[in-house]
């Protein structure tokens, strides 16, 4: 691999004479919490469409649709943004990423005051999949922000704290989840959509004006091997290959979200049919303390020093924690489920980052963090797209035959989502088996070697503070040579 090289500025251009590690730990501050406030508006306006969705149509082919059409559109466009981000500066990217959600939600408000409700709500017309479709680019433009935040990790926390730091994104992103949670099934509840998209919207707009305002102190890199093309599928996989036991790692987490994307179509519908929207968007909200907890945890005690270990023991306890919370049709069990799901879900996100920012060089950090996603989530897409149509034309109605019924009962009780809940058991027990033989490969012992050697970017935050250079519409001139 090209080694690294920095183009040295003098430590007197440091901005505003501020101490450069205060002014990274500013800059950080400031970043975590205009993400977590775009990532608010948008996930508010995601979640209140698909429960919108599926109490107008009762369908959970339409929500597994959508929830599919997202995971696709991760995967897609995974490699071309994380590419755009190796190319242009960090803060210029964000703010075109701002610029893209808030113009494709307007678009969407748009639609709902020109097309009358009963015609938007209709999943056989045209004008239900354009109004969802805008909400969902919106969606899929804001994901460039979460990209560029890891490498922003990266660039402004030093090597030792960058653990504790994904845990405090982590925390971050727990408390938006409780908020959007809550307000999106009141909000749907009593809103309606088009109040939602209304709040949503500006939102948008009051987050691009705060991202104006931030400065991002960036080190000037220098591509060694020449500036990464607009889609760049050869640099990224280049980056994923020149670190042992890396790819065997995405193809696990790939394996992950092929069953999540169970999780991920059925979830909504499952809790729909034991509460009322209402009441599920806040036991929902409520339980994403579960996030703000395990991200806590890892803020302050940090992921310890195998994080890859920290990975797989959270995921063999989220499969556990999985599979009994279907077991019984009982609301308390499943708020118990998933508050114990979100709190180990951020060990597994924040492992995973932390290990690719120590292994894989800082030029490289984009493309491979958009190679990982795209791959990891292809996955998802698939499982939601098909156990759409399973649920609902054979799994549900087989739970609810008589005979059914009456083979379920031992295991999974009775109750009108007993189907879904057969789903959620078996992805659990397969998801299990396979963390479990994950212990045993040559990839597990690849990469504990490969992180314990040391940190690619160890010197990174100790780079000089440069001038920023005001926003680069074209992105030339940083990280081209």
């Amino acid at each position: 691999m090209p080694a690294r090289v920095y183009r040295r500025v003098p430590a007197a251009c440091s901005v505003s004479g501020m101490d450069p590690t205060r002014a990274r730990a500013r800059a950080f501050t400031h970043v975590v919490v205009n993400t977590a406030a775009t990532m608010l508006g948008t996930a508010f306006l995601w979640y209140a469409v698909t429960f919108w969705a599926y109490l107008e149509t009762r369908n959970v082919m339409v929500t597994s649709f959508l929830g599919g059409a997202y995971m696709l559109g991760m995967a897609i466009l995974g490699v071309p943004f994380g590419s755009l981000i190796d190319r242009h500066r960090k803060h210029t990217v964000m703010i075109w990423s701002a610029i893209g959600t808030a113009a494709a939600f307007l678009l969407a408000g748009v639609v709902y005051l020109l097309v009358p409700l009963e015609t938007l709500a209709n999943p056989r017309g045209a004008w239900f999949w354009l109004f969802t479709g805008l909400i969902l680019l919106g969606a899929m433009v804001a994901m460039i922000r979460g990209l560029a935040l890891s490498t922003c990790v990266t660039i402004l926390v030093a090597s030792e704290d960058r653990a504790k730091a994904n845990g405090a994104v982590g925390a971050v992103n727990g408390a938006t989840m409780l908020v959007a949670g809550v307000v999106s099934g009141l909000g749907i509840g009593w809103l309606g959509i088009g109040g939602v998209t209304l709040v949503s919207i500006a939102v948008a707009v009051l987050t691009l004006g705060h991202l104006l305002l931030i400065s991002i102190p960036e080190p000037t890199i220098v591509h060694a091997e020449g500036a990464p093309k607009a889609v760049d599928f050869k640099g990224a996989w280049a980056g994923v290959v020149a670190v042992p036991g890396l790819f065997g790692l995405i193809l696990f987490s790939t394996f992950n979200n092929l069953l999540g994307g169970v999780f991920m179509g059925l979830l909504d519908p499952y809790g729909l049919e034991l509460m009322s929207v209402q009441a599920w968007g806040i036991l929902f909200g409520v339980c994403s303390i579960g996030f703000i907890v395990g991200g806590a945890v890892i803020a302050k005690a940090g992921l310890g020093s195998r994080p890859l270990r920290s990975l797989l023991l959270a995921n063999g306890a989220m499969w556990i924690v999985a599979f009994g919370f279907a077991l019984r049709d009982w609301i308390p069990l499943l708020a118990i489920g998933i508050f114990l799901y979100m709190a180990l879900v951020p060990f597994i996100e924040a492992a995973e980052q932390t290990l690719l920012q120590r292994v894989v060089p800082l030029q490289r950090q984009g493309r491979v963090f958009g190679f990982a996603q795209a791959v990891e989530v292809s996955a998802a897409p698939i499982s939601a797209f098909i156990i759409g149509p399973m649920a609902q034309f054979w799994l549900i109605p087989f739970a609810e035959s008589e005979r059914g019924a009456a083979f379920l009962a031992p295991l999974l009780g009775t109750g009108s989502a007993r189907g879904i809940a057969l789903v959620f058991v078996i992805a659990s027990l397969v998801g299990l088996i396979v963390t479990l033989a994950a212990f045993f490969t040559k990839t597990y012992g690849r990469l504990t070697v490969v992180y314990a050697a040391g940190d690619v970017n160890a010197d990174v935050a100790d780079e000089p503070v440069p001038e920023p250079p005001g926003l680069d519409v074209l992105g030339k001139g940083h990280n081209e040579s």
